[in-house]
């Protein structure tokens, strides 16, 4: 009896030494899984639909990674940036202007980095330097959104021009995007100037301004109001028009003969990032096929050759209707354009 009670306490010992060597592998998982996420701070003027399909699929790919976010439009979020140079915040710039970025990297703000796919990528999209200093994620071009309905209504001829858009049938009935505070707005004004020439450009947008009604903080703002029929005519890009074109908007998208006016969202790191290890990962993923993958949702042109799909409304001569742009001069004369545009137009910015 005493033996089979020794062998009795030898087997609840070796039971209680196990259930500890159980709790304790536990609670060593508990703190591993405790451990906090290394976090990144993006700022971003993509599209509100588009930032949680990379940050899901990123995060996915990178589970000790987590992605916040700061949304604006590309001018407020161009202005946040310089005015933070003396104390940067931001880790990342993603889905940023190209224009925006070479701004930020002619002030010696974005780190040099190649990732890892760049190879794959369409060299065009991206900085011309060797390490580029951002990267390309995908183009947009400038796109007149024209409500059928409400220009039928108005008597309103169809535009085929830019052109066309100063002329005095239009008066009251064109929105579109500020330049100070949109991309788009500001793609539109440098387009205009380098296709027509630095005199006939401020003419035109002097002839343009007399016809329109409003000039609105977001590029995609003019085809939404276009799309609902508050205004006719909304200059703006070709995403928001093949969003709505696709929920039924009786809107059709016009790209004018002269050419598109242009940009791309692009993905730069900034050189005081406190997390360049996972900074430079984020920035692999958005040079990845899967990331382009995901951009081609949305854009007819992206960096990654053979992942952008044909998209409904987009013409298939779309790529050779882009005008030549001069990223480098755009950023150098960012300030004098917009201080310009401001004295002769900003009455009717909307406030």
């Amino acid at each position: 009896m005493k033996e089979e009670s020794g062998f009795t306490r030898c087997k609840a010992l070796l039971k209680a030494v196990a259930q500890c060597l159980v709790a304790a592998s536990v609670t060593f998982g508990v703190a591993q899984s405790a451990q906090p996420k290394t976090q990144l701070l993006v700022y971003t003027a993509l599209e509100d639909e588009a930032m949680k399909p990379y940050k899901d699929a990123f995060e996915k790919a990178n589970p000790d990674i987590e992605i916040r976010w700061v949304r604006d439009s590309t001018g407020a979020v161009t202005a946040k940036l310089l005015a933070e140079k003396g104390n940067p915040r931001a880790d990342v710039v993603l889905g940023l202007a190209a224009s925006s970025l070479t701004l930020l990297d002619l002030q010696g703000m974005l780190m040099p980095y190649t990732p890892k796919d760049f190879d794959s990528l369409t060299r065009k999209y991206s900085d011309t330097n060797n390490p580029p200093h951002w990267v390309g994620m995908d183009v947009w071009g400038a796109t007149i959104c024209y409500n059928r309905i409400e220009a039928e209504k108005r008597h309103l001829p169809r535009p085929t021009s830019w052109e066309d858009l100063a002329k005095p049938v239009y008066k009251g009935m064109i929105v579109m995007p500020s330049p100070v505070s949109s991309g788009t707005g500001y793609l539109d004004v440098t387009s205009w100037l380098q296709t027509f020439g630095n005199e006939k450009g401020w003419q035109y947008m002097d002839a343009l301004d007399k016809n329109v009604a409003q000039y609105v903080h977001s590029g995609s703002k003019p085809c939404t109001l276009a799309g609902t029929g508050e205004f006719p005519i909304g200059i703006s890009f070709e995403f928001r028009g093949h969003e709505l074109q696709a929920q039924g908007a009786p809107i059709d998208l016009i790209f004018p003969r002269e050419g598109l006016g242009w940009d791309m969202e692009a993905t730069g790191i900034m050189k005081t990032t406190k997390q360049p290890e996972a900074a430079k990962k984020l920035a692999d993923f958005m040079a990845s096929k899967q990331a382009n993958e995901i951009t081609a949702q949305w854009w007819a042109i992206v960096a990654y050759p053979g992942v952008a799909k044909k998209l409904s409304g987009i013409p298939d001569n779309y790529p050779q209707l882009l005008v030549k742009n001069d990223f480098v001069w755009s950023a150098k004369n960012r300030q004098s354009i917009l201080d310009d545009w401001q004295k002769r137009y900003g009455s009717k910015e909307q406030k």
